[in-house]
């Protein structure tokens, strides 16, 4: 069974955390998930994974929600 999850994340910088994370779904995939980013608007970071189980999902899932955070926490600090 593949699970799925999708998230959209509305924020002032998505273009720029875009370009910081993308180059991590370029890597290639892992054996158990996978997960892409998009644009899905100017404000709109689209982040999509499949995985074959719930282990590999919410680990994934706990990844690129972080490198998000972390891009974003970046960008604000570059701001001050």
């Amino acid at each position: 069974m593949i699970h799925q999850a999708v998230f959209q994340i509305e924020m002032n910088n998505a273009g720029l955390i875009y370009q910081a994370v993308t180059p991590d779904q370029e890597e290639g995939c892992h054996e158990r998930s996978e997960g892409h980013c998009r644009l899905s608007a100017d404000t709109v970071l689209e982040v999509t994974i499949q995985a074959s189980d719930l282990s590999a999902l919410r680990a994934s899932l706990n990844t690129w929600l972080r490198q998000i955070q972390v891009a974003s926490e970046m960008i604000d600090r570059s701001q001050i």
